[in-house]
């Protein structure tokens, strides 16, 4: 489904990223792993067209996407959540849904209908403005919304970050149950224990560049590795 080659990237003259190499195949969830500004936001971006890279090759179901506008990957089936969620804070927890519908196929895919009973929480403010929803709550409604474009890869950069515990603990159980439908994800973290619950592979990265790669029994078996690359 996507295939990372040697990628380099850059903030202005800041070099960034590495030689970053990583494979997601069709329905699995990988995960990518590291402390703050290891470089896992830098990686997605990337990917997404945010951070065009200078140098190497993103391929994307087989064709070379890299450098392409962000919208022109949405198209071709790419779902993003931002770190940042980036909801509209002026328009209701509906509107922000139904902006980003697409690819829509009757009893086949994500429709507001499917969302609402994927996040419950969400049905209960729907007429809330997203500007006053809280932490939690947005990034629901970001990754409620990256759904509604009917992605066959869905690329979650730090879902966690600056939830509070109990937070935590419900958006992990909403996406051990999105694993189950069988999408495939990339999924930036920094939240060890989330990502080797949902994740079939992992990735270490440390300033910019991929250190680890393995099955995630055994990265979880690991700990010399996980303390050298993830441990503050």
């Amino acid at each position: 489904m996507l295939e990372v080659r040697g990628i380099h990237a850059f903030y202005g003259l800041s070099h960034i990223l590495f030689d970053v190499s990583l494979n997601v195949d069709a329905g699995e969830v990988v995960c990518l792993l590291g402390r703050n500004g290891a470089g896992k936001s830098t990686t997605i971006k990337s990917i997404m067209g945010i951070v065009p890279p200078r140098q190497g090759s993103i391929l994307f179901k087989g064709e070379e996407v890299a450098g392409k506008k962000p919208y022109i990957l949405a198209r071709k089936g790419m779902g993003y959540d931002p770190d940042d969620r980036r909801i509209f804070a002026d328009l209701t927890v509906e509107e922000n849904l139904e902006i980003a519908e697409k690819g829509y196929v009757e009893g086949r895919g994500w429709n507001k209908e499917r969302v609402y009973d994927f996040f419950p929480a969400l049905k209960h403010i729907r007429n809330r403005r997203g500007g006053v929803l809280s932490g939690g709550e947005q990034k629901m409604l970001a990754i409620a919304r990256a759904l509604m474009g009917n992605p066959e890869l869905l690329l979650l950069d730090e879902p966690t970050e600056g939830l509070a515990p109990v937070m935590v603990h419900v958006l992990e159980e909403q996406l051990l149950k999105l694993k189950e439908t069988g999408l495939t994800v990339l999924l930036a973290e920094q939240n060890q224990s989330v990502a080797l619950k949902l994740s079939d592979r992992g990735y270490l990265i440390d300033n910019g560049v991929i250190r680890y790669h393995s099955s995630i029994e055994e990265l979880r078996d690991n700990e010399e590795v996980r303390k050298k690359y993830l441990l503050v």
